[in-house]
């Protein structure tokens, strides 16, 4: 069987001066390889979690590597700290340190980083985060969107435009020409990333653009399945609430996603925190989920390279799948319910899980 080597960006198990460079290290033996973009410790902990609980079963001989910019407004001494003093064993670094700058989608000199990470791995997955830089699409700033860690979006916007092209040059070749079935994952900004390297554009404000509201009372007068975040954290009264929101989705291109939708209901629940979303999809992706209503784009696939995903929820958080986890999303109730008590098994909880196993077996193949 062909050995899979999948791309994920995670912090080195020793020090973080070894762990920047992996692929450049005799450590790089090979062996396949998981990449995780953006290697915080509360992505790693995420991922963790998700391995040892058998959610995301990667297949024992993996190795995970964390690949992030050093401009990054993150300091990744905490991932390498916590990979050390975990213990864990199989789990690197690789840093690039030349800047995208205005060429994101071009040669530029992370290009070389990118081509060794892609060629040494077999796929990538991309995680949330904040508000990408609408020049990066050609778009003004809305004085709603908050930009707070630039590098990362350039790094992580011009990398995914090297895997897949998009609108900006539709001569550029792109890296998965080499290798059609390479693993691209892209979870709320990781989605988005996804769509505006390909040449799509955002809303960059649901309630006011979408839904012309322009308070959080108005959002949280509206059914459950149309806020995408929790506007009661906007208040201020309770550090305890639930960060996110759960909701339904539409799956609108069934036949596209069987692998995702076995043994789940037709409208699954799901936990979304944004306020942006997808307007122009683009090149090469398809929308074949959306919101309950029709106006957000919750699933993003793409036309020529078939393990090419975005999701605009999170299916990794640990508390999905805790049932004793009991959740707190308004201030004057009490948290009661979990998010298995309200989307138990087809109704949410198996949906989740098929991201996970569908992952893994891309991977293992």
């Amino acid at each position: 069987m062909r050995k899979t080597v999948l791309i994920f960006v995670i912090i080195l198990a020793g020090h973080l001066s070894s762990a920047q460079q992996y692929f450049n290290t005799p450590a790089a033996t090979g062996d396949p390889v998981l990449v995780l973009m953006n290697p915080t410790v509360n992505n790693l902990k995420t991922v963790f979690f998700l391995i040892d609980n058998g959610i995301f079963p990667l297949p024992e001989d993996y190795r995970l590597v964390g690949f992030y910019h050093t401009a990054q407004a993150y300091d990744f001494s905490q991932s390498a700290g916590f990979i050390r003093e975990s213990g864990r064993e199989g789990v690197f670094l690789h840093a690039c340190s030349g800047l995208p700058g205005h060429r994101l989608y071009g040669e530029n000199p992370c290009s070389d980083d990118f081509r060794l990470v892609f060629e040494n791995s077999a796929g990538v997955i991309f995680f949330g985060g904040p508000d990408i830089p609408p020049a990066f699409y050609g778009e003004e700033t809305n004085l709603l969107t908050a930009i707070t860690d630039y590098h990362r979006h350039a790094f992580e916007a011009s990398f995914l435009f090297h895997l897949t092209g998009g609108y900006q040059d539709d001569a550029f070749n792109p890296l998965l020409e080499q290798k059609p079935d390479f693993l691209v994952m892209g979870i709320c900004l990781g989605m988005q990333t996804m769509n505006i390297a390909a040449g799509g554009t955002m809303i960059q404000d649901i309630p006011t653009e979408i839904y012309q509201l322009t308070t959080a009372e108005q959002v949280l007068a509206m059914e459950q399945d149309n806020r995408h975040r929790n506007y009661h954290t906007q208040f201020g009264l309770d550090d305890a609430l639930m960060w996110g929101s759960f909701h339904r989705i539409k799956i609108t291109r069934p036949e596209k996603l069987k692998f995702l939708t076995a043994g789940s209901a037709p409208h699954p629940g799901v936990l979304s925190s944004h306020h942006q979303a997808v307007e122009k999809a683009g090149k090469g992706l398809e929308v074949v989920a959306t919101s309950i209503d029709g106006k957000i784009p919750e699933i993003l696939l793409h036309s020529r390279y078939p393990n090419v995903i975005g999701f605009q929820f999170h299916p990794e958080p640990a508390l999905l799948y805790k049932p004793d986890e009991k959740l707190k999303f308004d201030p004057d109730k009490p948290a009661a319910m979990s998010f298995i008590d309200l989307y138990p098994e087809a109704e949410g909880e198996t949906f989740n899980r098929n991201i996970w196993k569908w992952a893994a077996d891309r991977l293992s193949r």
